[in-house]
């Protein structure tokens, strides 16, 4: 089930808070664009080549418990308890054949690109902030066009904690000069809901594969389909009805 601009959560829900408001964040996989299939496909073939789970595929519920939006060594730790070391060697290996399929295969979730536009015509600050390794990061990123969009990438192997905690997002306010009271999320799991509300901003949940009643229990603000939900497009405009942004109030 995904989200639904009509379901009661979103209807209490507003941005306009923030006004005027400075930047916008947002977290890569599944949130720029829908990488998460591609993800399970490359865990699939590699624990299928080495006998997991005695040669049965993951499904979607192993997927999500123990891999959606984690850390590597989360991952690792999660899928060989016994033996870290053997797991992270395996998220490596797993890792070159995600690269392969995303070069094949990345798409952008609907309607990024027409947010992408109200955050420039704007002139908002803009970070990615993510718990992927730099190498599928910045490939993601460049092969969806963004490369020049974003004023700074946070990556969780480059902090002290990756997300859930909150230090990703609060090093990302920290780099771009901005207030966590003038600044928003956008988040497709869990793990990183949880970090933005850890750090003190709300946070808008896609529910591009993961339930929307799963986001909805680690508190987004509300939850869209994609960025083409049209709750969304009410909210932006309510805020830019309340005092549009701190960097730019010509329009």
């Amino acid at each position: 089930m995904t989200a639904s601009s009509s379901s009661p959560e979103n209807s209490k829900s507003s941005l306009s808070g923030l006004a005027p408001l400075e930047a916008v964040l947002f977290d890569v996989d599944g949130t720029l664009c829908d990488s998460d299939p591609l993800h399970h496909q490359a865990f699939s073939e590699i624990l299928l080549e080495i006998g997991y789970n005695g040669g049965v595929p993951i499904d979607d519920e192993f997927f999500i418990k123990n891999i959606a939006g984690k850390h590597n060594d989360d991952i690792a730790r999660a899928i060989f308890p016994d033996d870290f070391e053997r797991g992270l060697k395996l998220t490596v290996e797993k890792e070159v054949v995600f690269r392969r399929l995303a070069s094949e295969q990345l798409k952008p979730v609907e309607g990024l690109y027409k947010v992408k536009k109200w955050i420039e015509d704007r002139g908002l600050k803009r970070a990615a902030v993510t718990n992927a390794p730099r190498p599928n990061a910045e490939l993601m990123i460049s092969l969806l066009g963004l490369s020049d969009f974003f004023d700074v990438l946070i990556l969780g192997d480059e902090c002290d904690h990756a997300k859930p905690h909150p230090e990703p997002y609060l090093k990302a306010l920290e780099v771009l000069k901005v207030s966590k009271d003038h600044t928003f999320i956008f988040e497709d799991s869990v793990s990183g809901i949880k970090a933005g509300v850890a750090a003190g901003m709300p946070v808008v949940g896609i529910a591009t594969r993961n339930p929307a009643q799963l986001l909805m229990e680690a508190k987004p603000i509300f939850t869209i389909k994609d960025y083409a939900d049209p709750k969304l497009w009410e909210a932006l405009e309510e805020l830019d009805k309340k005092g549009g942004n701190g960097a730019t109030n010509e329009a």
